[in-house]
């Protein structure tokens, strides 16, 4: 994580204002065969052989769902190569050869209106998850299974909050794409046979307001309105944006659903909408690429399977070039840090953070309070930091100081007052907290 982000210089802050460039396809583009969801794969290609643009190449296992494995673009499969991943570890990757005609699958077809008005609940949750459609804020929660909920849904909040710093792609996709997006939200209201839906936006977002508000004139019985909710952090958690939006407290341990809400981040919804309406798995998606380590901050709307340096090199490269980089896939708040530029966009990957690299010192805790009084989930974080320092390790005291409330907003870390990574050690608290 990134320490003391509030020197982002204004010209970063623009970056929401500037139009995402399409990037060129690169001549190889990459797929993780394996992801931190799903640790195990079934390939039904084998090398040398030729894909098509969206077909299914493979099939990800996890402990409780299976995920397809798109092919996205068409060329020749070449085998494997090592590359890091979002989550920050280094696994295998399908290595394709473009020829850059993208010749689509068969299973590629536009549905019309009419069509898309007679599919039911069942059949929108079967095509999602045919096309393996995800939480694209970052989560990779398969969609389908929100889709699968018994419960009873009275609201549809769709997050286009984009709390953390640096983060423009889904303020850009909002701008760029209303129609898709509203009509991805039609679709969700179709399924759920809901009527009141939410786009929840910053109210420092005056510009994606102003877009919506003479936008949905055109659909002035569609039940989809805005709601501007407070600019801070982590407003975007959905517990947060769930309360701040309806005033509905979610407890601990509960699901959104049982409350009558289910809420999906607006690129999921572009997702689902390319999913009903052609068929399509997120093949693109739009991404931000910043940080006052490259030269030319950009928003691109990119291939996945692209490697992150050719992004890089779309940006006119690294400023100061001779000195060590911070990388970060995602927010700086809660992304994952990686130790080099050797590695690929993903379908979930929100933006790329290239800073110079800058030392910081730890001290010794001052028991000062900042964590705690930082904390949105109300924990004690310099209580556990300190427990998981004792050696040995007190499970019993861990699971009392309950670490899996964190949600690794990383905000203990950010106001520590002595640079001491406390995020680090609830992550491992959690650990021992799930041991028996």
């Amino acid at each position: 994580m990134i320490k003391k982000t509030t020197h982002i210089q204004d010209s970063l802050g623009l970056l929401g204002h500037i139009p995402t460039i399409h990037a060129p396809v690169p001549e190889y583009l990459f797929i993780a065969s394996e992801n931190a969801r799903c640790p195990k794969a079934e390939l039904f290609i084998k090398e040398g052989d030729y894909v098509k643009y969206g077909q299914v190449i493979g099939m990800r296992h996890a402990a409780f769902f299976d995920q397809p494995i798109h092919a996205t673009c068409s060329g020749t499969f070449e085998g494997f190569e090592k590359h890091y991943h979002r989550s920050g570890k280094m696994v295998n990757f399908m290595k394709f050869h473009n020829d850059f005609l993208d010749t689509k699958d068969e299973s590629i077809h536009e549905r019309s209106e009419e069509e898309i008005k007679k599919l039911t609940k069942e059949e929108i949750t079967e095509i999602v998850k045919n096309c393996a459609s995800v939480g694209l804020g970052g989560s990779s929660f398969p969609t389908y299974i929100k889709f699968q909920t018994k419960e009873k849904i009275n609201t549809i909040l769709i997050n286009g909050i984009e709390c953390e710093p640096y983060i423009n792609a889904d303020h850009r996709l909002m701008l760029e794409e209303p129609e898709k997006v509203v009509k991805g939200i039609q679709i969700i209201q179709q399924a759920f046979d809901c009527k009141d839906a939410r786009i929840c936006i910053k109210s420092k977002y005056k510009d994606i307001a102003e877009v919506y508000h003479e936008f949905l004139k055109r659909y002035k019985d569609s039940g989809i309105t805005l709601s501007c909710v407070k600019n801070y952090y982590p407003q975007g958690w959905e517990i947060a944006m769930i309360k701040e939006s309806l005033g509905i407290q979610v407890e601990s341990g509960k699901l959104p659903s049982s409350y009558g809400v289910i809420n999906f981040n607006v690129s999921t919804v572009l997702g689902i909408y390319d999913a009903v309406k052609y068929n399509m798995a997120v093949s693109e998606r739009r991404v931000t690429v910043t940080g006052d380590g490259i030269n030319y901050p950009s928003n691109f709307f990119v291939r996945v399977g692209t490697p992150v340096k050719y992004l890089i090199e779309q940006c006119g490269g690294y400023k100061n070039p001779d000195k060590d980089k911070v990388f970060i896939l995602g927010g700086p708040m809660m992304g994952a840090s990686l130790p080099s530029d050797d590695t690929i966009c993903t379908k979930t990957v929100t933006s790329i953070i290239v800073m110079d690299k800058k030392e910081y010192r730890e001290e010794p805790c001052i028991r000062c309070g900042s964590c705690s009084l930082s904390c949105p989930v109300g924990l004690q974080p310099y209580q556990i930091m300190n427990t998981m320092k004792s050696m040995p390790v007190d499970k019993e005291k861990i699971k009392f100081l309950n670490p899996l409330k964190c949600i690794e907003c990383g905000l203990c870390s950010y106001s520590c007052t002595s640079n001491i990574p406390v995020t680090d050690y609830i992550r491992k608290a959690k650990v021992v907290a799930r041991l028996k």
